[in-house]
C-alpha cells in the first residue's frame, strides 16, 4: 500500500481545523492538527508531516514564529500560510519567514486543496538518469537533494531548491516569470511578479560567492538566466 502524504493543520479556530481536516481526509491524505504554535512544533517532531498548513495569527506563538523556528533548525518541511492579512507586504513577510505559499482568508476549500496538491507535487524528488547539475562552483545533486557552493552546503527551502533546479536545467537560456510560475509554483499567484523577484533575490544571496557576480542574471523585460561566469 502506498504511504499517504501527511498534513499538519495548525489553527486556533477549532471549526476551521475540523473543516480542513475533514476535507483532506476525504481526499485521501493523513491529517494531524494543532491549536497553537507551541503544540505545532511538538507535532512536527513526532508526526513528521510532508506539509504544514499554518495560521499566522495564533496565541502563544505566531505562525511566523513557528516557521522561523523550524527553518532555524534546518527543517525544510513545506509550509502553506493562512492569514486574514492580504497586503503584498504581508505575503512577502510570510515568504521571508520560510513559507512556500500564502493563502488569504476567507478562502475556498478547493483553492487550499489546489495549493496543497501543487506544493506536494513540486517537493517530491523524482530520480532521473542524470541528477547532477553544476555551473562553476555551484552544484545541485538531485539524488541527495543537496546544493553546494565551492564545496560548502547551502540550505534551501523546497521552493528555492525547485526554482534553482529549474534555472539550472535551463542553463544559458532566459526563462520568463510566467514560465517560472508555471514550472515551479504550478499556478497563477496574486502579485506573482513580486513573488518571483523575491525568490530570485533569496537565491542570489544564498548561492553567490563573496566578491563574485551572481550566476543568476536579470534580463529586464524578459526574465532570468543562470550561466557560468565564463559565459558572461
Amino acid at each position: 500500500m502506498l504511504e499517504k502524504d501527511r498534513i499538519l493543520i495548525v489553527d486556533d479556530e477549532k471549526d476551521l481545523r475540523e473543516l480542513l481536516s475533514s476535507a483532506f481526509k476525504f481526499a485521501g491524505l493523513e491529517v494531524e492538527t494543532a491549536g497553537n504554535g507551541e503544540e505545532a512544533l511538538a507535532k512536527v517532531r513526532s508526526y513528521r508531516p510532508d506539509l504544514i498548513i499554518l495560521d499566522i495569527m495564533m496565541p502563544k506563538m505566531s505562525g511566523l514564529g513557528v516557521a522561523q523556528e523550524l527553518r532555524s533548525r534546518g527543517d525544510n518541511t513545506p509550509i502553506l500560510f493562512l492569514s486574514a492579512r492580504d497586503e503584498t507586504e504581508n505575503k512577502i513577510e510570510g515568504l521571508n519567514a520560510g513559507a512556500d505559499d500564502y493563502v488569504t482568508k476567507p478562502f475556498s476549500i478547493e483553492e487550499v486543496g489546489a495549493r496543497v496538491k501543487a506544493i506536494l507535487k513540486r517537493t517530491k524528488i523524482e530520480l532521473e538518469d542524470s541528477n547532477l547539475f553544476q555551473i562553476d562552483e555551484l552544484a545541485l545533486d538531485n539524488n541527495s537533494h543537496q546544493v553546494t557552493v565551492a564545496g560548502k552546503t547551502v540550505e534551501l527551502s523546497p521552493t528555492e531548491y525547485n526554482l534553482l533546479k529549474y534555472l539550472m536545467e535551463n542553463e544559458g537560456r532566459v526563462v520568463s516569470k510566467e514560465q517560472i510560475l508555471d514550472q515551479v509554483w504550478g499556478y497563477e499567484m496574486f502579485d506573482s511578479g513580486a513573488i518571483v523577484e523575491s525568490y530570485i533575490s533569496y537565491l542570489r544571496k544564498k548561492i553567490s560567492e563573496p566578491g563574485k557576480s551572481s550566476l543568476i542574471q536579470t534580463k529586464r523585460g524578459v526574465g532570468y538566466i543562470i550561466q557560468s561566469q565564463n559565459d558572461v
